[in-house]
């Protein structure tokens, strides 16, 4: 289990970003963080993963436990390693000059043996996709592809657990719902997963357990399918989801009325 204990995380001695958070995320479930942009999301995982930057002024405060054992102040590189906790970043982390099976290989670095080759083989068979595109430059891929690829990389650590930053950001929602379908399977297998999103409906129609943060506070929290009822949620939550979806089918119409003109 993955444990956090009243979290502060305050830059430059004046900006608040963290206020006293504590949260937890159970063994074989998905759990989801939900909350709007600057609500404290990314800084919470870079946090929990030794990512955040160090420059004077940092203050971090609390604990961050996984399986009892403190993480606090290791390096990132020891939290994957040893403790086999592997983050995705929003940004789609991955070597755009480098073929989808090489970045997957890449990703294996640390255990380089002949495990690798089979590694790369399942996580083809998680996104088939990748398996028609193993020769391409990760460069030429659509931004789901990359999304996935940058998720297949996260496998190749095998991990204990998996923490995802906006996964559907920026994505069509026919691809969102693939992904979030890949999301549950691979927690069916016995992945933990720690799920920040903003678009609340993918989220919470796979996780087990969801908090909502506000200014770097938790203001809500309980079951999925609790939150999924909750008035704020679905006011404040899904609306937006479904607005962002509305969105894109009026761009999509756009853009076939814009090829006859």
């Amino acid at each position: 289990m993955l444990r956090v204990e009243n979290l502060r995380v305050v830059y430059q001695e004046v900006i608040s970003v963290l206020h006293g958070v504590s949260l937890k995320v159970p063994d074989r479930e998905v759990t989801v963080l939900l909350g709007a942009n600057g609500a404290g999301k990314t800084t919470m995982l870079r946090t929990i993963c030794g990512l955040l930057p160090v420059y004077e002024g940092k203050i971090i405060e609390g604990n961050v436990f996984l399986d009892e054992k403190l993480l606090n102040r290791l390096d990132s590189s020891t939290i994957v390693k040893k403790f086999r906790a592997t983050y995705v970043m929003e940004d789609r982390p991955v070597f755009w000059y480098l073929t989808v099976e090489q970045n997957l290989k890449v990703a294996a670095f640390s255990r380089w043996n002949k495990e690798v080759a089979a590694d790369v083989e399942k996580v083809i068979t998680v996104f088939p996709v990748l398996g028609s595109l193993r020769e391409t430059k990760a460069g030429y891929l659509s931004g789901g592809e990359q999304q996935m690829l940058a998720i297949g990389m996260a496998l190749m650590t095998r991990p204990k657990i998996l923490l995802l930053d906006e996964p559907s950001l920026g994505l069509a929602p026919l691809i969102v719902r693939e992904l979030f379908s890949i999301i549950r399977n691979l927690n069916q297998e016995g992945l933990t997963i720690f799920l920040v999103e903003q678009n609340a409906h993918a989220a919470l129609s796979v996780a087990h357990t969801g908090y909502v943060i506000e200014n770097g506070r938790i203001v809500l929290d309980g079951p999925s399918q609790e939150l999924i009822k909750n008035k704020d949620v679905r006011e404040f939550y899904l609306g937006a989801a479904r607005g962002e979806q509305q969105r894109f089918r009026e761009a999509k119409r756009y853009k076939r009325r814009k090829r006859w003109l």
